[in-house]
């Protein structure tokens, strides 16, 4: 009895492990989500900081309500491939080509995309990489978000600290939203139509979709 259950828990160790174990072709796409994502990044820095400059005029602190989309790579890369590390490193990947592209934030851009890859990447964990639902994919929106905010907090020359606590509230409440909705729900919907071209055959996201249909 002793030994069966001891076999049984090295197999189910086994098979745990082969499932968190990046491979070759999760790399891969890791890099071209990353790339792509990042260039939409790029056209989102014109649109989205429009957009963040004008509700911020309206209410300090409101243009967070734009930032969403920025937050996309680490819900996207959590999604698709499923391993830990994943949205954090497409997060980076996008924010590095989103900065190479050129924009006016330089490399505050990538360490912002580790503070926000980082927080998408602690509500994966959190679900032990075993649940990628809508509800999941709206909270890493939200970690994403979270991570921002902290960034912002205390980074730069004039840090969101030195704000009102009304300013961060409404900007943390803004973020929230923007994240959960913007990347979160959006991501979700991102992956779902991938997954219907048949180009995620190899994952798990495009089986789940085979069998729902």
């Amino acid at each position: 009895m002793h030994a069966s259950a001891t076999a049984q828990n090295v197999n189910t160790s086994g098979v745990v492990a082969r499932r968190l174990n990046w491979r070759v072709v999760d790399i891969v796409v890791a890099a071209v989500l990353g790339v792509a994502i990042g260039l939409v990044f790029w056209v989102w820095n014109t649109i989205g900081y429009a957009w963040f400059t004008a509700a911020d005029g309206l209410t300090p602190g409101l243009g967070g309500i734009a930032v969403g989309i920025w937050l996309l790579g680490g819900v996207v890369g959590g999604l698709v491939i499923r391993k830990p590390g994943a949205a954090l490193v497409v997060e980076v990947v996008a924010a590095i080509v989103s900065m190479l592209i050129g924009n006016i934030w330089g490399v505050s851009t990538v360490l912002e995309g580790i503070a926000q890859g980082l927080g998408a990447e602690l509500i994966f964990a959190i679900f032990l990489y075993r649940r990628f639902s809508l509800p999941v994919a709206a909270l890493a929106g939200v970690g994403a978000a979270a991570g921002a905010w902290l960034f912002e907090l205390f980074y730069g020359s004039s840090p969101n600290i030195l704000k009102s606590v009304e300013f961060n509230t409404i900007y943390l409440g803004a973020l929230v939203v923007s994240g959960a909705l913007l990347a979160g729900v959006l991501g979700w919907l991102l992956v779902r139509a991938l997954a219907a071209t048949g180009a995620l055959s190899r994952f798990a996201a495009g089986r789940e979709l085979r069998r729902e249909v």
